[in-house]
């Protein structure tokens, strides 16, 4: 059993949450190694019972599973009564964060405001490469806008997508340095954490107090190795943003287990690694 964590993603084996859509065929290709790699463990929890006991065993706090709602642009949906469920029924441990389609316009707000104060999902989840928007589209606006009102993070993916179906520039950092100027009051966790563009993303994160960088689906063991492109988030995630760096495994992308022990190899102090497993994103959270 490890120390107490927070899995910021993951996505279990139902068929409501576990579903893909065909846009999506090209991580199969980038993954192959990885999904091969965590073979043994998601062989062992591919199960709902098998999964449960792998975050019961391993000691998690809490794991963090996301809605999506892509209907106008690739015709496909992760339901939130379905992640609300999910998490009503497997209790405490599991946290809830809605989808919302930014083109359905005021639609969209009223399903985000009904998935929060009706379903009790704590969070919002965009995936603006799978919604063909940069993230400082004015389409996403009103839903910064709720999510302040709410009181409610949102996740956003900030980073090279590998969907061919879709371009890599809309998950460019430049992007959300802007959101926070509009709406410094919004908690952002930024990830995938930026690559290829990790520096600009570093330097969004120093600038904005309210940006949290989550490292899923990254192994962790990169953020140690030269000409990756992640050693900045090492060096300065080990000082000045030591506490707004966020574990996430994006399982079954990766094996959960093993990316714990690659966090606990990586040479930062004992107490920034506790941050990034556990206390940052209980802050962003709100758990205390």
């Amino acid at each position: 059993m490890t120390a107490p964590f927070i899995d910021f993603s993951s996505r279990p084996p139902t068929p409501e949450i576990a579903k893909t859509g065909p846009h999506l065929a090209n991580y199969r290709r980038v993954y192959r190694s990885s999904e091969r790699a965590a073979g043994a463990e998601k062989q062992a929890s591919e199960s709902l019972p098998g999964y449960l006991a792998m975050y019961q065993s391993l000691g998690a706090r809490h794991v963090v599973v996301k809605a999506r709602d892509l209907e106008t642009t690739f015709g496909f949906r992760i339901r939130n009564e379905d992640v609300a469920e999910f998490c009503r029924k497997q209790g405490p441990r599991y946290i809830g964060f809605a989808g919302a389609d930014p083109n359905k316009g005021m639609i969209a707000l009223r399903e985000l405001e009904f998935a929060v104060k009706e379903l009790g999902l704590r969070g919002l989840n965009l995936q603006c490469f799978e919604h063909k928007l940069r993230i400082n589209d004015p389409k996403m606006y009103p839903l910064y806008a709720k999510c302040i009102e709410l009181g409610i993070p949102v996740n956003i993916h900030c980073s090279v997508n590998f969907s061919t179906a879709t371009a890599m520039d809309y998950g460019h950092p430049r992007f959300l340095d802007d959101v926070m100027i509009h709406f410094p009051e919004l908690r952002v966790c930024a990830a995938p954490p930026g690559w290829p563009w990790v520096q600009e993303l570093v330097a969004v994160a120093w600038r904005h107090a309210n940006v949290w960088i989550g490292l899923a689906p990254v192994r962790p063991k990169y953020l140690n190795v030269a000409n990756s492109g992640y050693e900045s988030l090492l060096q300065y995630g080990n000082t000045i943003l030591q506490d707004r760096m966020i574990f996430g495994s994006s399982y079954p992308l990766l094996p959960v287990e093993r990316s714990i022990a690659e966090i606990e190899a990586l040479p930062l102090k004992d107490s920034v690694k506790r941050k990034w497993l556990h206390d940052n994103a209980a802050r962003l959270l709100g758990l205390g």
